[in-house]
């Protein structure tokens, strides 16, 4: 990685620029300052569209005004994070600041305004890197390091939003008067400006509105999450056509070849993947992914897709790395899938949001009585949870923009809410037998399994976005023999 020149004296630039240390020739001659301000083309983007979600982010901030008429909100996107040193991780928005603006931007903030007929929105934006100043090419952020930057004018344009530069923004916030809201955790200069105008009570209610905002998905959103799922589908068959690499290797195998359909067809994973091969698979959210795959042990594959937009998918595969299961294997994985389906069953306009996990849980409860690992009744066993020790966790949860998305939202409003067409969720029961249980058969340990598919609520029913994966024990059988050939 290359290291930037420094000017010898940024305070008397007009834009600071962040010196670095021990760059090699930090001095800048007058000549080369004036040299580099100049032959530059004009390179403004005249002829851009509006983005495709532009209207629906349109809709969604005016929601947003009605809810809070009479007051300032402001919502960060949120600022880079060192990795160590001066190196980043690449940046990822605040998922309200994306919902609201569709804008993927570090630094930035939208702002609503307060007006006698609701709100005036505007983005606040770094500008284009100054040429005048040196700024392009020496600050660590300048486009010359980092890359273009949009134009106020190109992201007004392409955002529908009135732009204006960002570095306005701290000291406007300062003098701000009336009641304000901001969504915190993002952005702590922004917080910093306003911290004697906001309370803790009022900028929580802006979060859980914006978190129950996005419980009902539009159709803008359902495509991106069925473009998400479509991806992720490939990405899974991707892994199996390479199974053979990855015993020859480890599960890091599995990791970088799913990873490679994220960044070719959307922006990233989702959320870190879940690589667990053989008794790993018992561990809920391994991402160490460093053990071997070895044949005759099951690969349980969580991963996801994120979209250009940041809709991901969240889908689960637990597949026999030799392409066939054991008889134990089939019958705890077919179990698994009982539950799934008696929990993809319950998914429907009306019905409570815990009602899929009661119908998972309670086929699993049973399948535990009936092979002599908890004592019966079924009824004791729910009552008590005796279940949980080998099901640990929920069956699912709402699905969006982040992979536990609406986590904000009132528990009323969420898990004691009732499902309304529109809402996107896991189903994901799972049997779960840790490598040192001395409460179940030896031959049992270190066997984890789990099915997940992201289920889109319908106006009669559901439909399963991921179905393009095939979750039967003998279909999966059959789709990897097919793929591997």
């Amino acid at each position: 990685m290359a290291e930037e020149l420094t000017p010898e004296t940024p305070d008397e630039a007009e834009e600071p620029i962040k010196q670095r240390k021990n760059s090699l020739y930090p001095v800048v001659s007058d000549e080369l300052a004036a040299n580099m301000k100049t032959g530059w083309a004009d390179t403004e983007l005249r002829d851009l569209e509006p983005i495709p979600q532009a209207d629906r982010t349109a809709a969604r901030r005016a929601a947003l005004s009605e809810r809070f008429p009479g007051e300032r909100l402001v919502i960060p996107s949120g600022n880079l994070k060192t990795r160590s040193n001066d190196t980043e991780y690449a940046f990822r928005p605040s998922t309200e600041y994306a919902y609201l603006t569709g804008d993927h931007t570090h630094d930035s903030v939208l702002v609503l305004e307060p007006t006698a007929g609701g709100h005036e929105a505007t983005l606040y934006l770094l500008p284009r890197s100054d040429r005048e100043n040196g700024e392009f090419w020496l600050d660590g952020q300048g486009e010359l390091w980092v890359g273009r930057r949009y134009s106020l004018t190109e992201s007004e344009r392409r955002l529908g939003i009135p732009a204006k530069d960002v570095r306005e923004l701290t000291e406007q916030l300062r003098q701000a008067t009336g009641p304000v809201r901001v969504v915190r955790g993002h952005d702590a200069s922004v917080e910093a400006a306003l911290t004697d105008k906001v309370t803790a009570e009022r900028d929580e209610e802006l979060r859980v509105y914006l978190s129950e905002a996005r419980l009902v998905k539009d159709a803008f959103e359902i495509g991106e999450l069925e473009r998400a799922c479509a991806s992720t589908a490939r990405g899974f068959e991707d892994v199996v056509r390479v199974l053979d690499k990855a015993q020859a290797t480890s599960e890091r195998y599995i990791e970088g070849t799913f990873f490679l359909r994220a960044r070719v067809e959307g922006n990233d994973i989702g959320y870190g993947s879940i690589c667990a091969a053989g008794p790993h698979a018992t561990t809920l959210h391994w991402v160490r992914n460093d053990g071997p795959v070895r044949p005759g042990e099951l690969l349980l594959l969580d991963a996801g897709v994120e979209t250009t937009t940041l809709y991901t998918a969240d889908v689960t595969r637990t597949l026999p790395i030799n392409g066939r299961f054991s008889d134990l294997q089939r019958k705890i994985y077919d179990a698994v899938y009982e539950a799934q389906e008696a929990g993809i069953a319950a998914v429907k306009p009306g019905a409570v949001f815990r009602d899929f996990h009661d119908a998972s849980q309670r086929v699993l409860a049973e399948k535990l009585v009936e092979w002599g690992l908890v004592e019966g009744p079924v009824e004791r066993v729910l009552e008590l949870g005796l279940h949980r020790r080998w099901t640990l966790h929920g069956t699912g949860h709402m699905l969006g923009m982040d992979v536990h998305d609406c986590a904000a939202a009132r528990t009323e409003a969420y898990v004691d809410g009732v499902l309304e067409p529109g809402m996107c969720l896991t189903v994901e029961p799972g049997l779960y037998f840790q490598a040192d249980d001395l409460t179940v058969p030896e031959e049992y340990r270190g066997i984890g399994v789990r099915i997940e598919d992201d289920i889109l609520v319908t106006e009669d029913g559901n439909r399963n976005l991921s179905a393009a994966l095939p979750r039967r024990s003998d279909e999966v059988e059959a789709w990897m023999a097919g793929l591997q050939g």
